[in-house]
């Protein structure tokens, strides 16, 4: 009789999470965590339910493997679904534990009673309930699905009676993971895709989410050097072409400021292209569009007129044998590039985020990974900020949830104790989970939070601003957010001037725990700024 929450963690090791976040409740869980202490699985408390969820969600993204987290029935299941959500629509395989009444209870008990697979059946990608007969089954059921394509959540109810498993199904105890070593998948492609790449003279590689993996990066790097071919990156697939490589070609959002090179090409090519990813405007490109990928993506909003799917290298492979060299220089990319991040560097008379970026990354972006939160700081801070590997740059792009930045730096953290994560982030992100700096402060992390503090929802605020709208309900108010961080533990320091955010940046970088840097921000650019990206 093997215990439910020994083959459990002994399960989560083998398939690689890091760590299990989440704040526990009385039943289930609280054996999940007594086992993961045996067995050396840190269990990780976190301030609410949602960033447990989303600093599992950074280390799956980082390290390629389930991300895990767990909370309590009911009003901890509802807490956790922004961070599912996150996952969901980020792409990212998290486990999630929750607790339930034991079979025949629910009929029961009306007390913190929730349907928990109607809650997550529209977020996850596989929902069951753990029961003795079926454990090593479900689990790696579970595993598969999280992992397969795409990647993705997947939610298991832990009733408070199960205690042991009697019996394990023949064949079951071993894991299918989609690691760099698998066979490359069976090609489906479209003869019209091989047609369209081999009569292009000018392609543009359009990479995604779905091509984050180092032998992803490897094989797209070298296609754009043996041929020529000029990449923008999404979000997410920050640093699979280098900022400073000379075929870096911008960032791709669907935005004003990517027309230029846009508008040269004659064909773009989606690598690992979600269209999840996008700014949800209309499609207005009038040259053709192809898809390669490690799964189909919907064709309604970009219409990919053939889609390949196989693994990335092998997909960039056969890309390679049917082009030419390029029409495109690189001299062209990176004037192009270079105007495109002047236009972005909005002059103001006080401090401006994207001064705030350019010191902080000066320092910082050799040495650290960063994530970065939504809001109008993030336009800056994805353009302006150099990465130089796939996963360098952690950012909710999918659901573009506020609050994402410092639980996906403690999760990041938590992989890599030595290296700093910087955390980008709006003061309107930063009191969604203001208390995770305790989370930080109480395992020591090297995170460094930069606090874009301008006292309101400034995104929002310029949306009104375009409407014609008074500021109303976007004020958030004076914070004191180094009294706040000292009081929780966390080293602080304010700037208000580059002088002062230089001088917190080196205090920060050589502190042994996390840090919170105020950075008083002059807001009066942020419309300029956004027409120069969006238009």
């Amino acid at each position: 009789m093997a215990a439910v929450a020994d083959l459990i963690v002994c399960r989560l090791r083998d398939a690689g999470v890091a760590c299990v976040f989440g704040m526990p409740g009385g039943g289930g869980n609280l054996d999940l965590i007594d086992a993961a202490g045996r067995a050396g699985l840190p269990f990780v408390l976190t301030s609410t339910e949602t960033a447990g969820a989303l600093a599992a969600m950074a280390q799956a993204e980082i390290t390629g493997r389930p991300g895990a987290c767990l909370t309590t029935l009911g009003p901890g299941a509802a807490s956790v679904v922004n961070g599912v959500a996150c996952a969901s629509l980020d792409r990212a395989p998290v486990i999630v534990f929750t607790d339930s009444y034991p079979a025949g209870a629910e009929s029961v008990f009306a007390h913190q009673r929730l349907d928990h697979r109607a809650l997550f059946a529209p977020i996850t990608k596989w929902s069951a309930t753990l029961a003795p007969d079926t454990i090593v089954e479900t689990l790696d059921r579970a595993l598969d699905a999280a992992l397969g394509p795409p990647p993705g959540p997947v939610h298991l109810d832990w009733p408070n009676d199960l205690v042991a498993v009697g019996t394990v199904a023949p064949g079951s105890d071993g894991v299918i993971f989609l690691t760099d070593s698998d066979p490359t998948p069976t090609p489906k492609g479209d003869p019209q895709f091989d047609a369209l790449v081999s009569r292009s003279r000018k392609p543009l590689l359009l990479v995604g989410l779905g091509a984050r993996r180092s032998a992803d990066a490897a094989a797209i790097r070298a296609l754009c050097e043996r041929r020529g071919v000029p990449a923008m990156v999404t979000y997410k697939a920050k640093g699979v072409v280098p900022d400073d490589h000379p075929l870096f070609a911008g960032i791709f959002t669907n935005a004003v400021i990517e027309q230029a090179l846009i508008d040269e090409s004659d064909l773009l090519i989606g690598v690992g292209l979600d269209p999840v990813e996008l700014i949800p405007r209309a499609w207005t490109r009038e040259q053709p569009i192809v898809y390669c990928g490690p799964w189909r993506v919907e064709a309604g909003h970009i219409p990919f007129a053939a889609q390949l799917v196989t693994d990335v290298p092998a997909a960039v492979q056969r890309i390679e044998t049917m082009l030419r060299a390029s029409d495109w220089t690189a001299d062209h990319v990176r004037q192009t590039v270079k105007e495109q991040r002047r236009r972005v560097s909005v002059s103001a008379d006080g401090l401006t985020s994207q001064r705030v970026v350019e010191i902080a990354a000066d320092r910082l972006a050799p040495l650290a990974r960063v994530t970065v939160d939504a809001g109008a700081h993030m336009f800056p801070a994805t353009l302006l900020w150099p990465v130089a590997e796939p996963n360098g740059m952690l950012i909710s792009n999918g659901l573009s949830t506020m609050g994402f930045a410092l639980p996906a730096a403690i999760g990041a953290a938590l992989v890599d104790r030595e290296r700093p994560v910087v955390a980008l982030i709006g003061d309107g992100g930063l009191l969604m989970c203001a208390a995770e700096l305790l989370t930080a402060a109480r395992e020591r992390l090297r995170v460094i939070v930069i606090v874009f503090s301008d006292a309101s929802l400034s995104l929002i605020e310029v949306k009104q601003q375009q409407k014609a709208y008074r500021p109303e309900g976007v004020a958030l108010g004076a914070i004191g957010w180094p009294a706040l961080a000292g009081s929780l533990g966390v080293t602080a320091f304010c700037a208000t001037n580059d002088a002062q955010l230089e001088r917190a940046v080196e205090q920060a970088l050589a502190s042994a725990g996390p840090c919170l840097i105020e950075a008083r921000i002059d807001r009066s650019n942020y419309g300029r700024m956004l027409r120069a990206v969006r238009g």
